[in-house]
């Protein structure tokens, strides 16, 4: 029996809609939710993003501010303007597209995002609300995971869930998310001998690792939940997953598809968390 598509680009809609009316809500008690996205140098892939985003905030109610600089601007001034917008009441949410241009190191630049506007949720601080269990901003692309999970209807306590990739972005926090839900949680990756011994127990398999068909046919129990987070080509260069969607489709009782699954998602939980700074701030 082939598997359910949980499809992202639907449930993507009906989050934003529901943003959308909370955005109105702040703005008729005067404040308006806002996001600034600064894009250093001209990378063609990070235009695009910040161009998705900047028209998801104006689609759904919400105020942008986008700052381009050359790739010679300092890390210096960037931090400088970081600190500003920190001080900005109306902004609530700060994004720096990555990547950065090499003399600007990342780790300082997340670092100085004051932790109630890190609306990528990527800074220490928001990764040690997130594992102490306390509010927070949570990072975008597993959070988005959680309710792609969470809309199949199926209750994730005592399940047993494996993350495949240990990526401070995605499968980390991913993991965490899972403990909170009460689902019983083991990590993979690279140096995990026997892949298939860990998925074919597992309730939910989330794949993040960045390599193609990671998770192929035989690797997952009958009915299970995967939801597959990897962008990669495959030899004719059309866009794939870490999944074999089409093996694993047949075995799995929900999957995500590739595009249409979790993509969606990602900015929709930007603007999530945007609107959630923005509600902290404004009580």
């Amino acid at each position: 029996m082939a598997a359910q598509i949980i499809d992202g680009v639907a449930l993507s809609r009906q989050i934003r809609q529901q943003l959308a009316v909370r955005a109105a809500a702040l703005t008729a008690r005067g404040h308006t939710p806002g996001l600034a996205v600064i894009l250093v140098g001209d990378d063609p892939a990070s235009a695009v993003y910040v161009r998705n985003k900047v028209k998801a905030c104006e689609e759904y109610g919400l105020h942008s501010r986008l700052e381009r600089y050359g790739a010679d601007l300092s890390e210096r001034e960037l931090l400088a303007r970081i600190e500003a917008l920190n001080e900005d009441a109306a902004i609530d949410g700060i994004l720096v597209q990555m990547p950065l241009p090499r003399h600007i190191d990342p780790q300082k630049v997340i670092a100085a995002i004051a932790v109630h506007k890190d609306v990528d949720g990527f800074s220490v601080l928001s990764a040690g609300e997130l594992a102490s269990g306390l509010p927070g901003l949570r990072p975008c692309t597993p959070w988005g995971c959680m309710k792609l999970i969470e809309s199949t209807g199926q209750s994730l306590r005592g399940k047993h869930a494996v993350v495949i990739g240990r990526s401070n972005t995605v499968g980390k926090p991913m993991a965490l998310l899972l403990l909170q839900a009460h689902a019983t949680v083991t990590i993979c990756h690279s140096a995990t001998p026997d892949l298939a011994v860990h998925t074919r127990q597992a309730d939910i398999v989330v794949a993040a690792v960045g390599r193609r068909h990671t998770l192929k046919a035989g690797m997952v129990k009958a009915g299970a939940i995967v939801i597959d987070v990897g962008i990669n080509r495959d030899e004719a260069g059309k866009l794939c997953g870490d999944v074999d969607f089409a093996e694993v489709s047949r075995e799995a009782g929900w999957i995500t598809p590739g595009p249409g699954g979790v993509g969606p998602m990602t900015i929709t939980m930007l603007l999530s968390n945007t609107v959630e700074a923005a509600e902290r701030g404004h009580r």
